[in-house]
């Protein structure tokens, strides 16, 4: 029997606390190349803030974060994304006055620690891989909603992460551009993990393999993405899944 894949990037008991309040209540969790995770939950369940202290955006109050064997705990957000880990956020964080090329290249040089001449083709390769190519030239704040997000995903990954965080990538979007995003998402898998938090479960379940569910802060299912979302239980914690639509999935 083949042995399973080192994990990647280890959460161990990870706590965050705000006064006497657990937003994140000794959390574990485990990702692996090539596992792209969906992570739900209701309003104040902990999920933007376990996103948040993935990314170094939060410091975890308890507990370990291990990227390959690395301690990156008390790592800062900056240094987490030489490290390998990236974040792409629900509200596009571009440089309005920039080209999206130029975007994506700040990203490789300052993110990946390309020198220019690498960081030009690994920005060409990435803009082509969110469907940018041919707006290479164009303003950032002269682009639509769906196209300024696909520049900060472009972004994110220019920065060579090993973990891809994506914070509601999809909010605001028709359904035809959800479709969009999620064949994005899909060509961004190989090679890396990717954590989705989202409030539209299609757009989980048609890109993410694994679904965790969190509620008051704590994990309340883990598992292939099938499995946890036939799961009734999920309909008292995930109050905007209605049964029959559970039970049709």
């Amino acid at each position: 029997m083949t042995a399973p894949e080192p994990a990647l990037l280890q959460v161990h008991r990870v706590t965050k606390r705000f006064g006497a309040i657990r937003a994140v209540d000794a959390v574990d969790l485990e990702l692996r190349i090539g596992e792209s995770v969906g992570l739900i939950g209701p309003n104040g369940a902990g999920k933007s803030t376990l996103l948040a202290l993935l990314s170094g955006d939060l410091r975890v109050s308890e507990g370990e974060l291990t990227l390959e064997g690395r301690d990156v705990s008390r790592m800062p957000a900056h240094a987490r994304v030489v490290a390998g880990i990236a974040r792409a956020a629900q509200i596009p964080q571009t440089f309005a006055r920039l080209s999206v090329h130029d975007n994506v290249l700040l990203s490789a040089m300052f993110g990946a620690r390309l020198h220019r001449r690498a960081a030009e083709d690994w920005c060409a390769h990435v803009l082509g891989l969110v469907g940018l190519g041919d707006r290479s030239d164009d303003q950032a704040g002269a682009l639509g909603l769906l196209d300024r997000k696909r520049l900060e995903l472009a972004k994110a990954v220019a920065a060579s992460p090993r973990v891809l965080l994506l914070d509601e990538i999809a909010a605001g979007l028709t359904e035809p551009e959800v479709e969009t995003i999620m064949d994005v998402v899909r060509g961004l898998q190989e090679g890396r993990a990717i954590v989705w938090v989202e409030h539209i479960p299609a757009a989980l379940r048609g890109t993410c393999t694994r679904l965790v569910v969190m509620d008051k802060g704590v994990k309340t299912h883990d598992g292939p993405f099938a499995e946890v979302w036939a799961d009734k239980r999920l309909q008292e914690i995930y109050m905007g899944v209605p049964d029959d639509d559970i039970a049709a999935h």
